[in-house]
């Protein structure tokens, strides 16, 4: 009779090799950024590296000049390419059974309910955890950069190894909302709005906290509209501010009250090492426990490479 130890890890090893996006996926769905990162195809993924490193095209060519006839022309070198590096962070899930559970579900379908339901805790833990870290301020040990510590109340901080005070380019636009309303709410998002504009480049995602999101909807009256049906049929509640996207996720996802985002994604991303995006690590059998162990492993940080196209928008 084969073990159930065996049996227990086949089924778990298969299910992923199966689905390899089956964890990431469920991330993914849970969260409106992550899901538009995916969408967009913003998740880097990359072979190594001692850190993640994001180059910025921080200024204009000075060289550019208008002139006649023979006049001198400009030749001189323009420094205006940089980078911000970010560290990577890494994040475990682990699909876990003793061998009690083991013996007991040792029938055939009874290990294959056991193996799936540990899967899907697991995929439900993933999810959960990354959604809050996703708007954390990255200040818990060896947590992701969430929205909180890249997009900053009034602008600064040290992001990406770049001081905001000293490098003015690297601050995020911010707007308080004093006391808001339904009729002032909408003031305050224009504002921030034309603050984040340049040209083309604009916010394509609004993410609001329960208060922000209800006094815009309220404001609307009639004239609501929802948006990308995708997102709005992702569970996700829709609406549309100019051109963006504007979705409420809830305090239970991470995202506080009083709190709402202007995001350009074309300058988030998501790098994630190729060996270690919500992939099954080695199992074990504890050497000092009748149990086995599968541990679902993940590398990577959320990185920004423009802050002056990003906003915040806080009470």
């Amino acid at each position: 009779m084969a073990s159930p130890n065996a049996i227990f890890t086949e089924i778990v090893t298969t299910t992923l090799r199966r689905h390899p996006a089956v964890i990431n996926d469920n991330v993914s769905n849970h969260n409106a950024l992550w899901r538009r990162m995916q969408e967009r195809e913003n998740i880097v993924r990359e072979d190594g590296g001692y850190e993640i490193v994001a180059p910025l095209d921080y200024a204009e060519n000075s060289t550019f000049q208008r002139y006649d006839g023979y006049e001198i022309l400009n030749i001189g070198a323009s420094d205006v390419l940089s980078a911000a590096k970010y560290d990577w962070k890494q994040a475990a899930v682990h699909v876990t059974a003793n061998g009690k559970e083991l013996r007991q579900n040792s029938g055939g379908e009874r290990i294959v309910d056991l193996a799936a339901a540990r899967l899907e805790n697991a995929q439900r833990t993933a999810a959960n955890s990354m959604s809050n870290d996703v708007y954390s301020t990255g200040a818990a040990a060896n947590q992701i950069n969430g929205l909180g510590a890249l997009i900053t109340n009034d602008g600064t901080g040290t992001v990406g190894g770049i001081v905001s005070g000293t490098f003015t380019f690297w601050k995020n636009q911010f707007q308080e909302a004093a006391a808001p309303t339904s009729t002032n709410i909408k003031g305050f998002m224009e504002s921030l709005w034309l603050n984040t504009l340049r040209g083309e480049d604009r916010t394509d995602l609004i993410v609001f906290a329960k208060n922000y999101y209800q006094l815009y909807w309220e404001s609307l009256t009639d004239l609501q509209r929802y948006g990308d049906v995708r997102t709005a049929g992702a569970n996700m509640m829709n609406l549309k501010f100019n051109t963006a996207d504007v979705v409420y996720d809830s305090a239970a996802s991470g995202l506080a009250d009083n709190n709402g985002y202007f995001l350009n994604t074309n300058y988030l991303k998501l790098h994630v090492h190729r060996d270690a995006n919500w992939t099954q690590g080695e199992r074990d059998k504890s050497i000092n426990q009748d149990a086995v162990v599968i541990p679902i492993i993940w590398q990577g940080n959320l990185v920004v490479s423009n802050r002056a196209r990003q906003g915040k928008l806080f009470t």
